[in-house]
């Protein structure tokens, strides 16, 4: 067992995807920009939102700020009419990953008080208690820094790490920063992008990583 789980949140612990989804489509609305597919914006899950926006659309960097702030005030609304549940067994494997002694945290591109408020909503903030987020960094996901971060805080080298995310963006993360890295299925990415990416492992059900 690696003394530290990294965790990505969205689509890894969360169910986020349709509360995500409908939050753009009002985002993009209330910004009178174009709609764009539920793929395309799913394929831009995992980026800090100020890198999403102009994925989906050109736009400076002010015009992001501006749709970025829009979108956490829909968010809030969203969340409250549709809310967010965890994956089948993830709440108990980390649970188990923590009674054996591995250190759990998150990487997430994701503001930290979202992040949090979830951490505690899930009543995980006893076992999770630390967290990179998107104010965090400098460089985001798939750069290595929130990875190499977390290291750092606990004094701990790249080989006593696993790094598990559902996207590429998780995956490049953790190889980026020399880990280990386990991608799983059942969220925003494919089989084929978390094999491309170069993921050690991939499972379709959370509870398989204690294996």
């Amino acid at each position: 067992m690696k003394k530290i789980i990294i965790l990505d949140f969205d689509g890894t612990i969360a169910d986020t995807r349709p509360v995500i989804l409908n939050t753009f489509h009002r985002t993009l609305d209330a910004m009178h920009l174009p709609q764009h597919s539920d793929k395309e914006i799913a394929d831009t899950i995992g980026l800090p939102l100020m890198k999403a926006f102009p994925v989906l659309e050109p736009m400076d960097e002010e015009k992001a700020a501006v749709c970025t702030e829009t979108y956490r005030r829909i968010f809030d609304d969203v969340n409250r009419e549709i809310g967010v549940p965890m994956f089948p067994h993830v709440a108990d494997t980390i649970r188990l990953l923590h009674d054996r002694g591995s250190i759990v945290t998150i990487a997430t591109s994701r503001g930290y008080k979202s992040a949090a408020d979830f951490i505690k909503g899930f009543k995980l903030d006893d076992i999770i208690t630390f967290i990179i987020a998107a104010e965090d960094v400098r460089h985001a996901k798939p750069d290595a820094e929130p990875v190499t971060k977390t290291l750092k805080h606990f004094n701990l080298k790249a080989e006593d790490a696993v790094v598990i995310g559902d996207t590429h963006f998780d995956i490049l993360m953790g190889r980026n920063a020399g880990c280990m890295t386990i991608g799983v299925t059942y969220g925003n990415g494919s089989r084929q992008s978390l094999q491309e990416a170069g993921a050690d492992i991939i499972v379709d059900d959370f509870a398989d990583i204690i294996q």
